[in-house]
Formats: structure tokens, C-alpha cells, sequence
């Protein structure tokens, strides 16, 4: 595992496509870079209070690296700078201006559970990927 000081992902623990992202994360990310927490858990909570985030709505990916937060469509662009492969070029989209990029992923942010469903807790980590998850 890497020595570098990990990127702390915050996710919808209830939505079954922030969880396939999710997996598609781990399955890219060859040097553990990210590690995981839904956004319903305590470690969640306390992460999106010290940002000061609201606790209660759950509409954005939220990336934790060291002492900045990003959000919405520019943590995704985060995330996907540090990813194996092609994704990375999916960084570039970072000279979209912030607003036109949000109003798409709010776009996908609103509609997620009637697109692609919800769970009705979130789902525990298979033991080969538990590290990656705070408790």
C-alpha cells in the first residue's frame, strides 16, 4: 500500500449507483489512493461537520484530501485524476465552469435512486476490500 496520505471518499451508502461507483473506484485505483465511508456513517458525519457540510443531505460525493473538500462534480474530477488509465483525461473537464458542471451532476444527483434504485441500508464490504472502508 502506498505511503501517501489517503483521499477520503464520502459516498450515499443507500444509493446502488454511488455504490457501483464506488467499486469501480477501488477497481481502478491499483495504489489504494482512496479510501471509503458513507456519508450516513459517524466517520462520515464528523468529516462533512469539519468541512462544515450538512449531515442531513446526502446529494454529493464528497472528496477529503488532507484539508481540502471537494464536491459535486469537482470531487468526481478529483477522483478521476488519480485513477488508472484513460480516466485520467476525464480531469481535463475541470476547465468547464464550475456551474455548468454542477447543474449536470445535480442533474444525476437528483434522479440516482429512481434511475438506479436504492438499498435499504448500506451494504457491508466483502472482507477483501474492508480495509478500504473507515469504521
Amino acid at each position: 500500500m502506498s505511503m501517501k496520505p489517503k483521499k477520503i471518499i464520502l459516498f450515499d451508502g443507500m444509493c446502488n449507483f454511488c455504490d457501483s461507483t464506488v467499486n469501480f473506484i477501488i477497481s481502478h485505483d491499483p495504489d489504494e489512493i482512496f479510501i471509503f465511508a458513507p456519508l450516513q456513517s459517524s466517520k462520515g458525519k464528523e468529516l462533512l461537520q469539519q468541512f462544515g457540510l450538512s449531515t442531513e443531505s446526502f446529494d454529493s460525493l464528497v472528496l477529503s484530501d488532507g484539508n481540502r473538500c471537494y464536491t459535486k462534480s469537482t470531487a468526481a474530477l478529483h477522483i478521476a485524476k488519480h485513477l488508472s488509465g484513460f480516466l485520467k483525461i476525464f480531469y481535463g473537464f475541470i476547465i468547464i465552469p464550475k456551474p455548468i458542471r454542477d447543474f449536470i451532476y445535480q442533474i444525476i444527483a437528483k434522479n440516482r435512486y429512481k434511475w438506479f434504485g436504492q438499498k435499504n441500508k448500506c451494504i457491508l464490504p466483502s472482507e477483501n476490500i474492508k480495509k478500504r472502508f473507515l469504521q
